[in-house]
C-alpha cells in the first residue's frame, strides 16, 4: 500500500461470507440425513434439529454484538491511501480460508445423521441463517449512522477471520456510497453512471 495505506474489507461482507455455504451445506446434509432412521428415529431427529436450528440462529445472530457496537462507535475515518477491497475478493478469501472447516462441519452433520437424523444439517443451516441476520443487523446500523464499516485485512487471520475477533483493534469508516457492497454486505445492483 502506498504511503502507509491499509487494505480494508467490509465488516458486513466478512460476516455474510459464510452464510450461503453454511446454509446450503446444512440443507443438503439435513435432506440426506433424513434417509437413515438413526438411533432416535426420524421424527425425534427432525424435532431436535428444529430446536437446534432456532437456538443456533439466535446464538450466532446475537453473539458479540456488544463488541461490534463498541468497535463501530470508535471507528476512525478511512484514509486517502487506504485500499477498499472488492466484495467478491473478500468473500473468496474468507471461503478459501475456511473451506476445510466447512467441509469438516458438513461431514460431521452427515455423520451425525446416523444417530439423530437431520439434526446436524439443521444446526449448520441455523449457523448460516444467524450470520445472514447478523449482517442485516450491521446493515441497519450502517444506514442509521450513514457510514460503512471496514476492518483491516491483515487483522483477519486465516484461522478466525472474525471481524470482531481479538486481533481487531478498531474499525475504519467511509461514506455510504463507498465500495461495491450495500449496507449489510449484499452486492450493489443497478448503479448507473450518467
Amino acid at each position: 500500500m502506498a504511503r502507509g495505506g491499509q487494505g480494508l474489507a467490509r465488516v458486513a461482507v466478512v460476516v455474510r461470507a459464510g452464510a450461503a455455504p453454511m446454509w446450503w451445506l446444512g440443507v443438503f446434509a439435513a435432506g440426506v440425513g433424513v434417509v437413515p432412521p438413526g438411533i432416535t428415529g426420524r421424527r425425534i431427529g427432525v424435532m431436535a434439529g428444529a430446536a437446534l436450528f432456532i437456538v443456533t440462529v439466535a446464538v450466532v445472530a446475537y453473539r458479540r454484538r456488544g463488541r461490534y457496537t463498541a468497535l463501530a462507535a470508535g471507528a476512525a475515518r478511512a484514509g486517502r491511501h487506504d485500499v477498499l477491497q472488492d466484495r467478491a475478493v473478500t468473500v473468496r478469501n474468507w471461503r478459501r480460508g475456511h473451506r476445510w472447516w466447512l467441509l469438516l462441519a458438513f461431514a460431521a452433520a452427515l455423520g451425525s445423521s446416523f444417530a439423530v437424523p437431520a439434526a446436524g444439517g439443521m444446526l449448520l443451516a441455523g449457523a448460516g441463517t444467524g450470520l445472514r441476520l447478523k449482517a442485516a443487523w450491521l446493515g441497519r446500523r450502517e444506514r442509521a449512522d450513514d457510514v460503512l464499516l471496514w476492518v483491516r485485512v491483515d487483522w483477519l487471520g486465516p484461522r478466525s477471520g472474525a471481524p470482531a475477533g481479538k486481533p481487531v483493534k478498531a474499525y475504519r469508516s467511509t461514506g455510504i456510497a463507498a465500495g461495491d457492497a450495500t449496507p449489510g454486505g449484499s452486492r450493489r445492483r443497478g448503479d448507473v453512471l450518467v
